[in-house]
Order: C-alpha cells, then sequence, then structure tokens
C-alpha cells in the first residue's frame, strides 16, 4: 500500500511567505495540523529537524498524543544523544502510543549547525556514526518482551569508534515493543550504502532528470545485503481546481518574495509533467515539486507510484489549508482503493 505523510511546520505557519508578523504557532494551531492531517485521510505525519525551528521531539510527542492511528516521523540526527538513549525515548513513546513512532535519521546536516552544536563529525565519518548508531539502537531495542532484571541488561555488547555498550537490552516495559521504522535520505555512494543496509525507507528529493536512476542503485545495493528498502519521494505541492488557479497561487507565493517577478519568470521553472523548479526559492527545502490541477497533481503521483514509489512525503503552504485540499480533493484521485468508502468496503 502507498503511504502518504505530511510534513509538519516547526516554525509556525501562515498565509504569507517568510512573514513573521501573522504567524501562527502555539500547540493549539500545532494540534489543528495534526489533526487535520489524520482526518484527512493521510497514514501520518514527519516533524523535521530544523536548528531554527522547534525541537522535533517536543512536536512529535505532541503529534502522537493527539492522534489515535496516523504514524509520527521524528527527525533527527546522530549527534542529538547516545543511540541507547534515543531507543529509550522512543520505547517510551512507542508505549504510550500503540507503536506508532518511527525515525529519520538525517545524517547530512549543514556544517555550520553541526559546530553550533559542538558536533565535531564531519565528511564521511558521519555515515560511519550512523551506522554505528543504528546498530547499537537496534542492539538495545528487544521486541520480544523480556522480564525486568536488577539494573541488568540483556547482554547486548559493542565496541566501536564512536559507541561503546556493556551488557545493553531493554527489559521490562520497554521491551515487547515495535522498533521504529527507519528512514534515510541522500544520494551519496555512502547514503546509499547506509540507507540499503540499515534503511527501512529511502525519501529522495525530486531531480530533473527523476530518480529511476538512484532507486534502482539502492534496490541492487539492498539486495546484496538480502534486503528490500522502500522508495520514499518528498514533493512540495500546490494543487488546485485547475492548472491556471495553481499557477496563480504560485505566482503569488513567489511575487511575496521576489516582488518584481512576471509569471513568464515563474513559467520558466517549469519541467515536464506538472513539475516545477522553484519551490525552494519560496521557502521549501526541496527544489522541486509539483504544481496544476488536482487531476494533473494526481497523475503525475500516480506516475511515481508505477515507477515503484511507495511512500511520499507532502507539504504546502499555508500547512493546514492545503491539507485540507489534498485531503478533500486529491489522495482519493491518486488511491481510489484505499482512500474512498467504495474502496474500503470492495477490499472488505
Amino acid at each position: 500500500m502507498t503511504e502518504f505523510l505530511w510534513e509538519l511546520p516547526v516554525r509556525g505557519d501562515g498565509r504569507h511567505v517568510g512573514a513573521v508578523s501573522e504567524r501562527r504557532d502555539g500547540f493549539d494551531f500545532l494540534d489543528q495540523a495534526i489533526l487535520a492531517a489524520e482526518l484527512s485521510g493521510l497514514d501520518g505525519v514527519v516533524v523535521p529537524y530544523d536548528p531554527e525551528g522547534d525541537d522535533s521531539w517536543v512536536v512529535a510527542g505532541t503529534a502522537l498524543r493527539q492522534t489515535r492511528h496516523a504514524r509520527v516521523t521524528v527527525e533527527f540526527h546522530p549527534a542529538f544523544g547516545t543511540p541507547v538513549y534515543a531507543a529509550k525515548l522512543s520505547a517510551t513513546l512507542q508505549r504510550l502510543s500503540a507503536g506508532r513512532l518511527d525515525w529519520r535519521v538525517r545524517v547530512d546536516v549543514d556544517d555550520d549547525d553541526a559546530r553550533s552544536r559542538g558536533d565535531g563529525v564531519t565528511g564521511t565519518d558521519r555515515y560511519r556514526r550512523a551506522r554505528e548508531f543504528l546498530t547499537v539502537a537496534r542492539g538495545v531495542w528487544n521486541e520480544q518482551q523480556v522480564l525486568p532484571g536488577r539494573f541488568g541488561g540483556t547482554g547486548f555488547e559493542f565496541a566501536g569508534e564512536f559507541y561503546d555498550v556493556i551488557d545493553g537490552g531493554f527489559r521490562g516495559i520497554l521491551s515487547g515493543l515495535p522498533a521504529p521504522t527507519v528512514y534515510l535520505s541522500g544520494t551519496s555512494p555512502e547514503a546509499i550504502a547506509l540507507a540499503a543496509e540499515h534503511g527501512d525507507v529511502h525519501l529522495l528529493d525530486e531531480q530533473s532528470h527523476g530518480i529511476a536512476a538512484v532507486a534502482s542503485e539502492l534496490r541492487g545495493t539492498a539486495a546484496e545485503f538480502g534486503r528490500e528498502v522502500r522508495v520514499g519521494l518528498e514533493l512540495p505541492i500546490v494543487a488546485r481546481e485547475d492548472a491556471e488557479e495553481a499557477w496563480a497561487r504560485v505566482l503569488r507565493q513567489w511575487r511575496e518574495v521576489h516582488p518584481e517577478a512576471t509569471a513568464a519568470d515563474v513559467r520558466a521553472l517549469a519541467l515536464d509533467g506538472s513539475r516545477w523548479a522553484g519551490f525552494d526559492r519560496i521557502g521549501y527545502r526541496q527544489q522541486i515539486g509539483l504544481v496544476g490541477s488536482y487531476e494533473d497533481v494526481a497523475q503525475a503521483l500516480s506516475r511515481y507510484r508505477e515507477d515503484g514509489v511507495e511512500v511520499f512525503v507532502l507539504t504546502g503552504h499555508p500547512h493546514l489549508e492545503e491539507l485540507h485540499r489534498v485531503g478533500e480533493h486529491l489522495l482519493h484521485l491518486v488511491d481510489p482503493a484505499g482512500r474512498t468508502l467504495a474502496g474500503q468496503e470492495i477490499s472488505a
């Protein structure tokens, strides 16, 4: 089944790009966005790591508390804490949320951001650390119930370059819980190798030449480890009743950042198949996303599905309004069997 997730805002939200004065934030707004994602039929939310935004773990805990079914993916970097601490924190959230927490481990971060946090690990060393991080976190995690003991672990031992664990392993209420699904990202050889060995889902940004080559490399490398890794795609979207309305919306957002721009300036960044390569210039983390009518965007998403993409992380601005648009007008066009009452009745 194809999964559709939504990237939550962690810097507040508003109707205008970059406007601070009218920004909506606080628990009340977050609760609305989180509940909108669940009620709109999305499978879950992703809480991004943002050095200038709210802490992703705090927001993820709030999301788990406010929902009943949606999965919550928390993004963090391995320097956030020890893998044992991250695992214990996650086991607690799994226990309290009926196992709905997932991880997105961001290995490559901005060098200035890393230094500001006292993290001196750089380059490919980050991938060696991430490999150890995930090995240790999985090593102390016991999906089978283990009886409590007096401070003793369950015999997990690890001596690495970055971490050392003696007699690790969770018992009691921290055992018998599902491990988080691990999302990774990146296109470098190190990123592909890490995902092939330790990832469950590998998220890609759309490229002007497409993602087929990277996805093929990922599947081939994962097969060498005897594993299968699902391919995911992160996409900003602007979808409306017709394409002209969608492009008009993009132009309004563009002019909030580039006041002298014309419609031709915006259209100059259009690619084939409803793709547009200007999202990074109006405040998004990704460069390429989709612009068009609901039918156009649904067809583009369906083509990605046919090419093997199994997870979509969508986003739009302002978040609350765009979440409702996606739920009401888009999801049932992309996945009618899984997102409509008739489809659910047939599958039942």
